[in-house]
């Protein structure tokens, strides 16, 4: 299988700076730096190992734009973002020094302050330890979770609203396993709407990492965690994602969060400010 090269400011920064010292091949990263690759560097521009080419300045281009990832087609390179149709929002992938986030209308769907993507789905993951068994992913994003937990549960279900963020996801080289792994069973529409489908009892770990309550409150009412109780086996665990419990609006949105998912029958909700959320038992 052909893989997609992509680039980010880094990695297109090290090539022109080994072009400076001179040098005819450069070693740096078309993945996000999951891998090392040997490009040449010519007269006219970059050959990359599959034949493909991008002349300087497009590689200047890159190196210049910070805030999003490129993906390399024929002799040209685009920028990974696209506009949603279906939810009126704008996407893109932006690069971190490892794993990216996505954005939605500018907004990071990770934590990027002080760590990177992957090291905040870790600290999530950890909260409910450990995965086993089927678990429900609510909101698919970039796969992350998904991936995470597909490594020791039997079966992951994972959600999500919108078409064009899986478009996104599929050049992001760190979300592969999203669409290659045989344990990971894909749904696209609103978790609000999908979840009335799922069997009572149906998953032994729930990871709820909604967006912020302003893009979408249904995710957070009682009426949706009665539903994330119903689905849990007895003395399931759920992961749901706040924010930052010790900011204003964290402190102000976890205590709602607490009182419904205590309403919905939970037993036991305990703040996890490490991971930016809250567990809840049954």
């Amino acid at each position: 299988m052909t893989r997609p090269i992509i680039l980010a400011s880094t990695h297109a920064a090290s090539i022109l700076q080994t072009r400076r010292q001179g040098h005819d091949l450069a070693i740096t990263s078309l993945d996000l730096s999951l891998t090392t690759s040997e490009v040449l560097l010519r007269t006219e521009g970059v050959i990359f190992p599959d034949g493909q080419e991008l002349v300087w300045e497009a590689i200047e281009e890159i190196s210049q734009t910070e805030s999003v990832c490129f993906v390399v087609e024929g002799s040209d390179a685009e920028k990974i973002q696209r506009f949603s149709e279906f939810s009126n929002r704008f996407y893109s992938l932006m690069p971190t020094d490892k794993a990216p986030t996505l954005l939605i209308s500018g907004i990071s769907m990770h934590r990027i302050k002080g760590i990177d993507p992957h090291q905040d789905t870790l600290r999530k993951i950890r909260t409910i330890a450990p995965l086993t068994g089927r678990v429900l992913d609510t909101c698919t994003g970039l796969g992350y979770t998904a991936i995470e937990a597909a490594k020791t549960a039997d079966e992951v279900v994972t959600i999500e609203l919108d078409p064009t963020v899986l478009e996104v996801a599929r050049l992001n080289p760190w979300s592969r396993q999203l669409f290659e792994d045989p344990r990971i069973h894909q749904i696209v529409g609103d978790s609000f709407d999908e979840i009335d489908a799922l069997e009572d009892e149906a998953f032994s770990r729930v990871i709820h990492d909604p967006p912020r309550f302003s893009l979408a409150g249904d995710l957070y009412s009682g009426e949706f965690y009665r539903n994330l109780f119903r689905v849990l086996v007895r003395k399931g665990r759920l992961f749901h994602y706040v924010g930052d419990l010790e900011s204003r609006s964290g402190r102000n949105v976890v205590k709602g969060v607490v009182r419904r998912l205590q309403e919905a029958g939970f037993s036991r909700v305990v703040r996890r400010p490490r991971a930016f959320g809250v567990v809840a038992y049954k």
